[in-house]
């Protein structure tokens, strides 16, 4: 079970699976280079024990579940339709199956739904990376008219009218009321809570070996091999939580965080990497949605995508064969973990 824990005293503990596995690996006898070399780069991808919180909101139970309780509430938009579990449903690995998320204008968005999954570990927010905080993610779409539509007072006003949620917020941070900041606060706390489930990819590297199929182990091999997609899709999340270009297209106005960063060369067109955790799930991909399955994501990463000066330099066409797509995807479908089944909360009326 993992325990919830606020930094920075998590540090020194997240690792000591991982280094465990390495220094079996440096014990395997040399004749069994390749199998030592396998079990060296399993360890990079073991589960840390804790999710870990910021020192300026640490995790409580009952920040936790009036989080839970605003994530379910459509009274956080305008129409009284929409809530955060809209774009970022558990039962669609946290987000919401399609190209663009739609909001209040009942339009597509410029990009679609990120998934939820492992927010506690990110260092930087949206597929541009314009949000430092996870605390500071919530009025955006709240506010935007195009989004959820909410005005902050009125919302601030509507939520402290309400005899439930007052108790709430009393008993979650009490002397504090109801806040823009104390409603980002108790968002944030239940969103670091949501934390991929074991996968059988997590089985495997804990030592069963009938976890998964020996075509996904081959796919592992080439996914921390000649494919080089673990330099970016690194950690047990899959991901390095930073931003590359990796030739997919996009216009003038579709350049991701060249948009923040205009005058940096390597940042145009470059869009975070996303973590692969109940990837087989989360169709269509990109931040565009642009892609329907998985197959047409490896043949994207085959051909080597759009050259342009911006283009991260492990993106480069890499001669795949058919039975090579297959065992990546079957290596893909091991990262899926148990689908969520969180009840909705009762919504305080």
């Amino acid at each position: 079970m993992l325990k919830f824990v606020t930094n920075p005293a998590i540090a020194a503990g997240l690792g000591r699976l991982a280094a465990a596995l390495l220094v079996l690996a440096s014990a395997l006898p040399a004749a069994g280079g390749a199998e030592a070399d396998r079990t060296a780069r399993m360890a990079k991808f073991v589960r840390p024990s804790a999710v870990p919180f910021p020192a300026q909101n640490p995790y409580s139970a009952e920040k936790a579940e009036l989080g839970r309780q605003l994530f379910f509430d459509p009274l956080l938009s305008a129409s009284g339709t929409i809530a955060c579990a809209t774009c970022h449903h558990p039962r669609l690995a946290w987000g919401d199956g399609l190209p663009r998320a739609i909001g209040e204008a009942r339009g597509p968005l410029p990009f679609r739904s990120p998934t939820m999954l492992g927010a506690a570990w990110l260092e930087a927010f949206g597929w541009d990376g314009k949000f430092p905080t996870l605390e500071s993610v919530a009025f955006t779409p709240v506010s935007s008219a195009a989004n959820m539509g909410r005005n902050e007072a009125e919302l601030l006003r509507d939520i402290a009218q309400n005899p439930a949620y007052r108790a709430a917020f009393e008993n979650a941070f009490p002397g504090e009321g109801v806040s823009r900041s104390t409603v980002e606060r108790a968002l944030a706390t239940y969103e670091r809570t949501i934390v991929p489930a074991i996968a059988p990819f997590d089985r495997w590297i804990a030592g069963d070996e009938t976890a998964i199929p020996e075509s996904a182990k081959r796919g592992f091999d080439l996914f921390t091999g000649r494919a080089q997609c673990s330099e970016c899709h690194s950690s047990w999340r899959f991901t390095d939580d930073s931003f590359h270009d990796i030739g997919t297209g996009g216009g003038d106005q579709d350049i991701g965080r060249g948009r923040l960063f205009p005058n940096s060369p390597s940042l145009q067109y470059a869009f975070k990497v996303p973590t692969l955790r109940d990837v087989a799930r989360r169709a269509p991909y990109m931040h565009d949605g642009s892609l329907p399955d998985l197959l047409s994501v490896i043949d994207l990463y085959d051909r080597g995508g759009v050259e342009r000066p911006s283009r991260d330099p492990h993106i480069r066409p890499l001669g795949l064969a058919a039975k090579e797509r297959a065992d990546l995807i079957a290596f893909l479908q091991t990262l899926t973990g148990e689908a969520a089944r969180n009840p909705s909360p009762i919504i305080p009326r």
